[in-house]
């Protein structure tokens, strides 16, 4: 699992953590059985949930939609025993023994069982049916929260895109083309060959590049479409400083290692800020 974010929501007054892994929101068991019981007791009121056949039933067939890499020969083997007075399983049993991917179990810091969000709602129906509504009440306000901020960030982004967009193709009109042997029919080229630059400085690789090893993605987007918040910055940056490179008459080879460096500089100083601002209040003090 590459990418991951935590929040934390308040289902009546049970703080209550969501991971977030790969697109898929993962919920905390543990802090939910907290809702039932004590902490201590959390794991049991887990273990208990999952020796129901009905329970069992609804989480085999989960993993038969969502993971072809279940084994529902452990799975039946699980059923068949569901119900009677010496079946106990724990989640981690049923991870390990069943290949499940619907549930995991983390260690540290918010550790506990964590289950989809799927399983997590049937898990809050056995909780209690109150409590079932206003988690999803929660994460409902927190998936609205976090598509407001997307909003916001793609804002950012169309603004960042065209911030200095005009700068650059005006040097590129009056400057480049001028200078060159670019054709009315491959003026084109020249303003390609310009964005390939700062693309190349900033990102490692040229548009067409970036498609030939995206194709799937290249049909709706480009490679600027998944830049960040600090590329973007740091490319609207580029465009400024090449604009005023072309009017010096820098040749391209200079003109690159010079934006190459500004781009290593001006990212890393980005990235370090935010890095900074991420920390827990008081981390970056000795």
């Amino acid at each position: 699992m590459s990418s991951k974010k935590t929040s934390l929501i308040k289902v009546q007054d049970v703080p209550v953590t969501v991971i977030s892994l790969d697109q898929n929101d993962y919920i905390s068991l543990t802090d939910m059985a907290k809702a039932r019981t004590d902490a201590s007791r959390a794991a049991d009121v887990i273990k208990n949930w999952l020796r129901s056949r009905t329970t069992l039933e609804f989480l085999g067939t989960w993993e038969v939609m969502y993971n072809p890499n279940f084994k529902v020969v452990e799975f039946d083997h699980f059923k068949a025993e569901a119900g009677l007075h010496t079946f106990t399983l724990s989640a981690k049993e049923w991870i390990e023994k069943t290949n499940a991917i619907g549930m995991y179990v983390q260690a540290g810091r918010y550790g506990g069982t964590y289950a989809h969000k799927d399983i997590a709602f049937e898990f809050g129906s056995a909780i209690s049916p109150v409590f079932k509504l206003y988690l999803l009440k929660e994460y409902q306000r927190l998936k609205d929260e976090e598509n407001d901020r997307l909003k916001l960030q793609w804002s950012a982004k169309r603004f960042l895109s065209k911030s200095n967009y005009l700068i650059h193709t005006d040097a590129v009109k009056n400057y480049v083309l001028p200078r060159s042997n670019y054709t009315r029919n491959t003026e084109w080229l020249a303003y390609a060959d310009e964005a390939d630059l700062l693309n190349v400085a900033l990102f490692g690789c040229t548009a067409k590049s970036w498609r030939e090893a995206n194709p799937d993605l290249a049909k709706n987007y480009n490679i600027r479409d998944f830049a960040s918040i600090a590329e973007l910055t740091v490319l609207s940056n580029l465009e400024t400083h090449n604009a005023e490179l072309i009017k010096s008459g820098m040749d391209k080879a200079e003109r690159f290692e010079t934006l190459q460096k500004i781009a290593e500089y001006q990212l890393h100083v980005l990235t370090e800020a935010e890095r900074i601002k991420e920390l827990p209040e008081g981390g970056g003090k000795k």
